[in-house]
């Protein structure tokens, strides 16, 4: 299941077993990417308000574009687990398992509008170089028609899941059929 030890929830105590049990009532379940954190539950509660905030809080961006950041980052990435589990929660919105799979592949195999495109430019660039930003990258969302605000989402949900990719491929965090399916969206 991961490179470090996890503390299950049939195994946890105290303050680990009350945040398990208040993320299985926020998501349904629980993911392995927050198993791997149990060692550590003041961060891992941390992190599911995070999350929660990011993919579920109010936003200019609609939940089919916050996934579809979570999708192109984690295949800039190469995070199998993260690709998995938000493809998933893509194919909600765009009910294509053949056109997920497809963009999966390759970004330019599929049609896309052109907000989700410049979305993508802006996410290519922050997560492959990010010095190769400028100012005139954020001028191309506002043109699209994206808020200061909605840039501001843009940019936290790539950063989050750059940085989950990050925890999921360093500490070995798998995944299965069975785990990436059933969350509340």
């Amino acid at each position: 299941m991961s490179w470090i030890k996890i503390i299950k929830p049939t195994e946890a105590t105290g303050e680990l077993m009350q945040i398990y049990k208040e993320i299985e009532e926020k998501r349904g379940k629980i993911s392995n990417i927050m198993k791997i954190q149990s060692l550590n539950p003041n961060i891992m509660k941390n992190h599911i308000d995070l999350y929660i905030n990011l993919m579920f809080g109010p936003s200019g961006l609609s939940r089919e574009e916050r996934e579809f950041i979570a999708v192109c980052v984690s295949i800039i990435n190469n995070c199998e687990y993260c690709i998995k589990h938000h493809a998933e929660s893509l194919n909600n919105y765009w009910k294509d398992g053949n056109k997920i799979e497809k963009f999966i592949e390759d970004f330019n195999s599929i049609e896309i509008s052109l907000r989700l495109q410049n979305i993508l430019d802006y996410v290519f660039k922050l997560t492959g170089n990010p010095s190769y930003l400028k100012e005139n990258d954020i001028d191309n969302l506002r043109k699209s028609g994206f808020s200061d605000k909605d840039i501001l989402d843009i940019n936290l949900i790539t950063s989050y899941f750059n940085f989950i990719n990050r925890i999921a491929l360093g500490l070995g965090v798998e995944f299965s059929s069975e785990e990436i399916k059933g969350y509340k969206n």
